[in-house]
């Protein structure tokens, strides 16, 4: 895509012999940071449905610290881009942006600016001096010359403008919020939203939320999605993860890949930076996140909030706030199962059910405002269409690595005549690297025996892993012992009744490949694996 190429049409000097459509307005929209552009492309299609008056161009401004990525989501969403230098030669009839930290020419065309998150809850670095100012507000320039329009949604968020602002006295439009009305609309599809990303009923979808900078929580805890996928057992947990964009587009995907490499083999969801991550917040049935809008967002939906982070910078008396209060903190020394666990009952959710009431008012009506506002920028009538609607988002699928590599844990029942019986395993992803608490509800034993991975096909997709394993009872081990799997063994029932046996056979069937009725299976003498364990001085 050549952004520096002026375009010729729908705008240009001669732009009446090439089109169609014969566009009797020109609306503009200023595309800088991946998360601002996706707010427009995700709310405007609906609001200019089937209305060929109005000619949408995108113009590119590539001063953001935040543009890597910019250039391909235009493209990929069909859009006609034009450079930001050709702004001032289009004399467009309405400016529309998500990101108010625009250097917009000079012109007497309206600019409307919807906010990209919720509300003005944030404070951020301010890249025309060495300080901070408030998400969402727009240059003062724009504001005295009486152009610039601020999408709320909340009557709350006035007040609290004219309060950091007196400027922004008299430039808000009470919108609503579109992204949350499309979310309160797909709820009915949540089933749908699951099944794509291959959580069924009998698991849980827990969501890592995290906003951008060093209070956010990757910021503050890069490996806490690791640590919860050595934690929570795979076969009723599963771990995505939705970034801010602003992290994939300023240290890129690779490193971003790179930093969360053992969550990754471990199984983590990671949820690409635009749209999809609306699907997998459906989806969730628990939020670890941080002072960003994501968490906000499954909160308002009635999700359990887990905060792993919250910084300095939410601004106080905002609903992010308000949340920061009252939702409980993960505490990263503890038992994160455990937290987990208590996050999810009902009774942790008491201090923070109300938040929604704080963000949005009137939900379910933001697309008939913002089309109302838009239309009497530009001066032209509303279509004679119905009012727009929120759409129900459709499902979309998150690709995982496979895992290949388990440590598993069983709970075993001991009978007075020494036979065993296993009544509980659980397999945990090894590759998260962070040993699982020895405490995990109702598994006192652990078994340390080989595995086989669930991927089973040419040997180098076959990989083998170990896990402690319990001494018999009623035995104790020399200081300095030995204990090995024969090498060669057939993985098949053994005969033996013991707790051992059970432990072993349990272990060694762990793959879902072995259920429900497992055969005989002799590991090739090429493929042979021995699991030892050394015993230190002193071991019970």
């Amino acid at each position: 895509m050549h952004t520096e190429r002026p375009l010729r049409v729908p705008v240009g000097r001669d732009a009446e012999r090439w089109r169609t459509f014969p566009g009797e307005r020109t609306l503009v929209v200023a595309a800088r940071t991946v998360v601002s552009t996706t707010r427009v492309l995700e709310c405007l299609p609906a609001v200019l449905r089937d209305d060929s008056r109005v000619s949408v161009v995108f113009a590119y401004d590539p001063t953001s610290a935040f543009n890597d990525g910019v250039l391909d989501l235009l493209h990929d969403s069909g859009c006609r881009v034009m450079p930001w230098s050709q702004l001032g030669d289009v004399s467009p009839d309405l400016v529309l942006t998500a990101s108010e930290n625009v250097d917009l020419p000079e012109g007497t065309c309206p600019v409307l600016v919807l906010p990209h998150g919720i509300g003005f809850q944030k404070y951020v670095p301010d890249s025309r001096a060495d300080r901070v100012r408030l998400s969402g507000l727009v240059p003062d320039a724009l504001l005295e010359a009486g152009r610039a329009w601020l999408a709320t949604s909340h009557p709350d968020q006035d007040e609290q403008l004219l309060a950091a602002h007196p400027k922004a006295a008299g430039r808000t439009l009470l919108v609503g919020d579109p992204c949350f009305d499309e979310l309160a609309a797909s709820v009915p599809l949540r089933p749908a939203h699951r099944a794509a990303l291959g959580v069924g009923d009998d698991r849980r979808l827990v969501v890592v939320s995290s906003t951008w900078g060093p209070t956010s929580l990757l910021g503050e805890h890069p490996d806490l999605p690791a640590r919860l996928l050595a934690a929570l057992p795979h076969d009723t947990y599963r771990v995505a993860a939705i970034v801010h964009p602003n992290v994939w587009a300023a240290h890129g995907s690779w490193q971003l890949r790179r930093n969360l490499a053992a969550a990754l083999d471990a199984g983590l969801l990671l949820v690409p930076p635009a749209h999809a991550w609306r699907s997998v917040l459906l989806a969730s049935d628990l939020v670890v996140g941080d002072h960003g809008s994501v968490t906000l967002y499954g909160a308002a939906l009635g999700r359990p909030v887990l905060l792993g982070a919250f910084g300095s910078d939410s601004v106080p008396g905002t609903a992010a706030e308000v949340l920061g209060r009252h939702a409980p903190r993960l505490d990263p020394g503890g038992d994160a199962r455990r937290q987990v666990e208590a996050a999810l009952e009902p009774a942790a959710r008491a201090g923070y059910a109300g938040v929604a009431e704080r963000a949005f008012s009137e939900p379910g009506r933001a697309l008939v405002r913002l089309r109302a506002v838009l239309y009497e920028l530009l001066r032209l009538p509303e279509p004679p269409s119905g009012p727009p609607r929120a759409r129900a988002l459709a499902p979309v699928r998150v690709p995982a690595e496979p895992v290949t590599s388990w440590r598993v844990r069983t709970r075993v029942t001991v009978r007075d005549d020494g036979s065993g019986a296993v009544v509980g395993m659980e397999r945990i992803p090894a590759a998260a690297g962070h040993r699982p608490e020895p405490e995990s509800p109702g598994f006192s034993t652990t078994s340390r025996a080989r595995t086989r991975s669930a991927t089973c096909g040419s040997p180098r997709a076959r990989r083998w892993s170990c896990a402690p394993r319990p001494w018999p009872p009623g035995r104790t081990r020399r200081a300095g012992s030995t204990r090995r799997w024969p090498p060669g063994r057939a993985v098949s029932r053994p005969r033996s009744h013991s707790a051992r046996a059970a432990i072993w056979w349990a272990c060694a069937t762990a793959g879902p490949w072995r259920r429900p009725r497992p055969t005989a299976r002799t590991v090739p003498s090429g493929r042979r694996r021995s699991c030892t364990r050394t015993c230190a001085p002193g071991s019970p």
